[in-house]
């Protein structure tokens, strides 16, 4: 398998991303994943998952008051993305691969009693792991997510991106993650999600995840996520949502994990304001706020 790695010097002037670098590999091809892990490794293990298209730079302004808090949070960058290795074909990726590769990386760390907080693909590949792994987890925070088996169709909103992802000659994934928030961020935290590509080359995993999601019965990945939702459905450990107000591609999402899974019931579901769809670039402080006594319970 053929990949690129980004140079380390593109991550040199990260504005408000100090965390060291870990690396482990994952996968039948052995590819290096990265991931943050800070606070005490004696603490509850906080697993936060990054979707499309950004890395775990999404969650700077979370992992420092979670490990003040107490908590081990260890924040990977999926396969094609941040600073893990990027294979350069397309066809590399699946929903099927981005599976082995973080089911490897959990294996690899052993992590367990995993509090889980999951956004965008970090959902379709975090509850589906917790639905073929229950018990590696204890609990679930979902934000902006969903896990879907195809045999509903999503929104109009959800086939524009796609459509826009496959179609446009270059993927400005700086400016995906601007349109996505509910206001825009300066230009240094935008050139901090652009770093990790520094140019089209390493943006087949960016620009595919979209193509990935099942929107059809047939699809490939449809027969293990309706298993995974018989687990879920299931699920009596704690469930929490937190959705943003103003994401119009998940807009409505909490209300099927709420009617479905036992443990969303008497939870304190809460809707982040002013926040879009990158619900932890706008509002990453008020959203911790909510996970920290959900986490510590």
């Amino acid at each position: 398998m053929e990949f690129k790695r980004t140079p380390d010097e593109a991550f040199a002037s990260l504005h408000g991303y100090p965390f060291s670098p870990n690396y482990v590999n994952v996968g039948k091809n052995d590819l290096r994943m990265h991931y943050v892990a800070e606070g005490p490794e004696s603490g509850k293990t906080v697993l936060l998952l990054h979707g499309e298209p950004s890395w775990s730079y999404l969650y700077r302004k979370m992992i420092p008051p979670l490990a003040k808090a107490g908590f081990r949070v260890i924040a990977p960058d999926l396969i094609g993305f941040g600073k893990s290795d990027k294979p350069v074909n397309q066809s590399d990726y699946s929903y099927a691969s981005h599976m082995d590769w973080l089911t490897s990386f959990m294996e690899a760390l052993d992590l367990k009693d995993i509090h889980l907080f999951c956004q965008d693909w970090g959902g379709l590949l975090g509850l589906r792991l917790a639905g073929e792994k229950p018990d590696r987890f204890a609990k679930i925070a979902a934000g902006n997510t969903f896990l879907p088996t195809g045999d509903q169709a999503p929104g109009e909103a959800f086939f524009q991106w796609r459509d826009f992802s496959q179609k446009v000659k270059r993927l400005p994934v700086g400016r995906i993650i601007g349109n996505g928030c509910y206001e825009k961020p300066t230009p240094e935290i935008l050139a901090g999600y652009d770093a990790p590509f520094p140019d089209e080359s390493y943006k087949a995993g960016a620009r595919i995840f979209p193509s990935l999601v099942p929107v059809s019965p047939d699809d490939p990945a449809a027969p293990a996520n309706r298993a995974a939702w018989e687990t879920l459905q299931k699920w009596e450990k704690p469930f929490l949502c937190t959705f943003s107000d103003s994401d119009p591609i998940t807009r409505g999402g909490d209300l099927i994990f709420r009617r479905k899974i036992p443990g969303a019931r008497g939870q304190q579901h809460v809707t982040i304001e002013k926040a879009g769809h990158f619900l932890q670039e706008d509002r990453g402080e008020a959203l911790t706020e909510h996970l920290i006594p959900f986490f510590a319970d």
